[in-house]
């Protein structure tokens, strides 16, 4: 298979640089063609640039076809979103990109911040206004009591983010977005949301549609000016890995957020194939999704393409991803850190003058230089653009690829060349702290507030299992059951414990919590029934990693009506929040019940013989070991949850499989 690939590399910017000087590198690769590319992209013998412009669908179709291309790579987010996976998909051609619905994840902030309220993904509080609401998006600002954010929903050039500092800025920026068309379709609606406060990360992570490979988490910097001030930018550099991405909090950002994200996608219909690229804020209450992005970024992809070791292969990742098969492919980082420094032209991110000569200077060990806004003129490379070079270098650590990267930037020269010299800034700050003293439970992933409130929630539908011997009251040590006031005389205790099997999975997966909890005393008290005993009494199991009240409530909601249909109190259980046992959005369950049957009328019966009619009763429906089944069969069938119930098509199949 070496020498195979020939690649269509859509973009102009460094980070199609950075992905070509990578991919050149592949015996897999052949040939890469840049559209239209820049004053760097068209180097050694694998690399042409192609002067095609990359919204020119019909002329990309063409030249690939007759260059026999047989691999598509979008670097820009607005190919992706307009459907260029499509469009090369019916002439044959294989996109590492995903589908344009896939995209809209990153054309559309308000469906991106309604697929992850669905999905139970950690973000923000948001609303999503349209322009026919205006006077509804005043008042939300007025009432919802913190700070917002207004984003344009749809793309915006990276220009469609307003921070106001108060409720008068708020309305303002309201106005300038939904009446004032300040930019145009993409502010047809507004996500107002919570503005979150903590370190940023960009995490990029690879995915064929069900596996997923992060790349180590960097972090970039908007802002023209050091120390973060002045107008937002593309980015005017980034530093990777980012220390604050520690391994307890990757591995929570991979669980909470990166999984649930890519498994819902396929779910919903729209499987997510390509570079997805999300930005999280690590509150003080965990990591949160700021957005999505549908393709690589930059300059983070500057500095990650040189934390790729020697023997990954860039080429075989993409292919690997197209093909649906990741989980089969090495990818190996190098140990140390990248850092990219975004050179810019004066003048930039506003109006900026072209064609300045590029003096390069000598090239230097561990530093590459990308260029972004370049072309060439003859011989010579001018500006032609705001963001110009992205110079990068490796090094063991952070301090020295930074020396390294601003060494090679003193050998650069070209009129109004402008750059930060605080690229990370912040994690040289954090060396230079002294340790933190501790940490709080909700930093630790435990919410105690969250506790608090559960139980305040669910203390009515207790009180609603009360019955003689029992108080209905919960919050001690433990439950109490007074048998004599039940009116036993010789009594003997039977107890039971029991879960609802895979029919858990169901209700996570279909998003219907309140009929697990009726199951689950149903298979306990089941098991008291069969030896005479009468119920009495009833304790819950809840397990998660992270405890979501609303779900949590539909559950213990449940419990406590099969309680009350089996006749017995509700008298305790435990709730326990474990941060990394199980999966985001993931929850166990268990049940334990206790009977009471008085000495001489306890099952079966010692006098038993044959001849003695024994009744039966019939089965309601599946249970347990069952639901197992049916999943094994839906899985070789083209029925999902939300298809109609073949036994009942006025229901889905996802509620009739729930009912009690």
């Amino acid at each position: 298979m070496a020498d195979s690939l020939s690649i269509l590399l859509i973009g102009s910017g460094g980070r199609e640089h950075a992905l070509a000087w990578r991919l050149a590198q592949s015996s897999l690769v052949k040939h890469i063609y840049v559209a239209p590319g820049n004053g760097g992209t068209q180097f050694g013998e694998k690399c042409t640039n192609a002067n095609i412009a990359a919204d020119d669908f019909v002329k990309l179709v063409k030249f690939a076809e007759d260059n026999e291309v047989n691999l598509v790579v979008p670097g820009p987010e607005q190919p992706l979103v307009d459907g260029i996976e499509a469009v090369f998909r019916k002439v044959g051609i294989p996109v590492f990109g995903p589908s344009a619905s896939a995209a809209r994840m990153e054309g559309s902030k308000a469906f991106s911040k309604q697929f992850m309220a669905r999905r139970s993904i950690p973000t923000s509080e948001f609303r999503v206004f349209s322009r026919d609401q205006f006077d509804e998006a005043c008042e939300y600002v007025h009432s919802c009591r913190h700070r917002v954010v207004l984003k344009a929903s749809g793309l915006a050039a990276g220009k469609g983010v307003l921070i106001p500092e108060n409720t008068s800025e708020a309305l303002s920026a309201l106005r300038e977005i939904l009446l004032d068309n300040a930019f145009g379709s993409a502010g047809s609606e507004v996500v107002i949301e919570e503005y979150l406060e903590g370190p940023e990360l960009s995490v990029l992570a690879f995915s064929d549609g069900y596996t997923l490979y992060p790349l180590p988490a960097a972090q970039d910097h908007k802002r023209i000016g050091e120390g973060d001030t002045g107008l937002n930018t593309g980015g005017m550099g980034a530093y990777a890995p980012a220390p604050v991405a520690t391994p307890a909090v990757m591995q929570q950002i991979m669980k909470e957020a990166l999984q649930p994200t890519i498994d819902g996608m396929r779910r919903e219909g729209f499987p997510f194939v390509g570079l997805l690229f999300t930005g999280f804020m690590l509150t003080k209450n965990g990591p949160k999704v700021l957005e999505y992005n549908v393709r690589f970024g930059d300059p983070e992809t500057e500095a990650l393409m040189l934390l790729l070791d020697q023997n990954t292969d860039l080429a075989a990742i993409l292919l690997a991803c197209v093909e649906h098969r990741l989980d089969a492919i090495d990818i190996g980082i190098r140990d140390g850190y990248a850092v990219s420094v975004v050179l810019a032209s004066k003048g930039y991110p506003g109006s900026y003058g072209k064609g300045k000569l590029i003096t390069l200077g000598q090239d230097t060990p561990d530093v590459v230089v990308f260029h972004a806004g370049t072309s060439r003129v003859g011989n010579d490379v001018v500006t032609a653009g705001g963001r110009v070079l992205a110079v990068t270098a490796f090094a063991s650590t952070l301090r020295d690829a930074l020396q390294l990267a601003y060494a090679r930037i003193d050998g650069i020269d070209f009129e109004g060349k402008t750059y930060r010299k605080d690229i990370a800034h912040r994690a040289l700050s954090a060396q230079n702290s002294p340790a933190v003293a501790g940490l709080t439970y909700a930093q630790a992933g435990v919410s105690v507030e969250a506790g608090s409130s559960l139980v305040e929630a669910i203390k009515p539908f207790v009180r609603a299992t009360r019955r003689p011997g029992s108080d209905g009251i919960i919050g001690g040590f433990g439950g109490v059951f007074d048998l004599k006031a039940a009116g036993y005389q010789d009594p003997v205790l039977v107890s039971g414990t029991d879960g609802v099997g895979t029919k858990l999975r169901v209700a996570i997966d279909v998003g219907m919590h309140g009929s697990v909890g009726i199951d689950l005393v149903a298979m306990s008290v089941n098991d008291l029934l069969v030896q005479g005993a009468e119920p009495l009494y009833f304790l819950d199991y809840y397990a998660c990693s992270r405890l979501d009240t609303g779900v949590a409530s539909a559950v213990i909601r449940g419990i406590a009506a099969g309680c009350t249909e089996a006749g017995c109190a509700l008298v305790g259980g435990e709730t326990a929040e474990m941060p990394g046992m199980y999966s985001h959005g993931d929850y166990d369950l268990a049940g334990f019940a206790v009977g009471a049957v008085e000495r001489g009328r306890l099952l079966p019966r010692a006098d038993i013989s044959p001849g003695d009619v024994l009744l039966g009763l019939p089965s309601s429906g599946l249970h347990s070991n069952g639901f197992s089944l049916v999943r094994a069969i839906l899985a070789r069938t083209a029925l999902s949850y939300a298809s109609p119930a073949p036994w009942a098509p006025a229901q889905t199949l996802g509620a009739a499989l729930l009912a009690p």
